[in-house]
């Protein structure tokens, strides 16, 4: 077996199990543990390694990028409710806060591309208008995106990372996230095809050099980009026909076909709502996946 999936949450890990016997995720172990508890020699032998692995939106996203399941890349969306408006907003001193825990295993086991997702709050990208940034002594008082960025570096990668929508793929809503990329780099440098910034970081494909961008397209344009594969379009792809839910504030709102009844005692709706609201969006993931690894070199991919 060839991936590894970790995810602490026992129901998530119950859904992975099923998922991988039904074909629909690679092959692989499952291993129930929280990441703290999780060593570098434990990892050996895989070349995919999914943390916080959820419902395998990261894995569904590879496959749907065509990504080969014998490159070596490594996964993790670090639990979002520490920088989350809807949370306490703890940041880095919830113990939720594991980003740390993964950066390390990165550091030791030095995969050749590492992919992660996260929500896109003040408190991810940090102030992006108004008054400047005040000194932060050390990473604890620095934005996460910033010292996600600042401890791969420290290991020899560049990091590239844009903010995109689901609704830039043609979802009915918005779910906006910061998705990042990093690639180890060959002796210190990255050679050929590769937009090098300071302290290595790189531009996603057409833009400058940038650390958090907003692009108004990847690979060619996030809306007409293989819409067949991604459902580029509201009308005509994987939301192309929605329930429509009537929420409290006497809106319409689109939610997957089939999610209703919504209602206690009917827990396998529940459990999708709880699912679906804690994972990533695969086609969006897929099309920041394709963009990221078309900008290396061919060797690389």
């Amino acid at each position: 077996m060839s991936v590894y999936y970790n995810d602490a949450d026992p129901a998530a890990c119950a859904w992975l199990r099923e998922l991988i016997a039904a074909g629909l995720l690679p092959r692989g172990e499952v291993d129930g543990r929280s990441i703290m508890d999780v060593e570098p020699a434990d990892l050996r032998g895989f070349m995919q390694c999914h943390f916080f692995a959820g419902i395998g939106g990261w894995p569904y996203a590879l496959r749907l990028a065509g990504v080969a399941e014998d490159l070596s890349v490594w996964t993790g969306s670090p639990p979002c409710q520490p920088f989350s408006v809807a949370g306490q907003r703890k940041g880095q001193d919830d113990d939720r806060h594991l980003a740390p825990a993964f950066l390390q295993l990165v550091a030791a086991c030095r995969p050749n591309i590492v992919f992660g997702e996260q929500v896109a709050s003040a408190a991810v990208l940090g102030p992006v208008c108004g008054a400047a940034r005040a000194a932060a002594e050390g990473p604890a008082g620095w934005a996460w995106f910033d010292a996600l960025a600042d401890a791969l570096e420290a290991a020899s990668y560049a990091v590239a990372a844009a903010d995109l929508p689901a609704a830039g793929i043609g979802a009915p809503h918005i779910r906006q996230r910061l998705f990042f990329g990093a690639v180890a780099m060959e002796g210190g440098g990255l050679g050929h095809g590769f937009c090098a910034g300071s302290q290595g970081r790189i531009g996603m494909p057409g833009g400058a050099d940038q650390r958090a961008a907003r692009p108004t397209g990847l690979a060619g344009g996030l809306v007409d980009h293989d819409a067949d594969l991604a459902g580029a379009s509201a009308t005509d792809g994987v939301w192309r026909d929605p329930d429509w839910l009537l929420c409290r504030d006497d809106r319409w709102r689109p939610v997957e076909p089939g999610t209703f009844p919504l209602a206690d005692g009917i827990p396998r709706r529940m459990g999708l709502l709880r699912g679906y609201g804690n994972a990533i969006v695969p086609p969006l993931a897929a099309e920041f996946v394709r963009a990221f690894l078309e900008s290396l070199p061919e060797r690389l991919r």
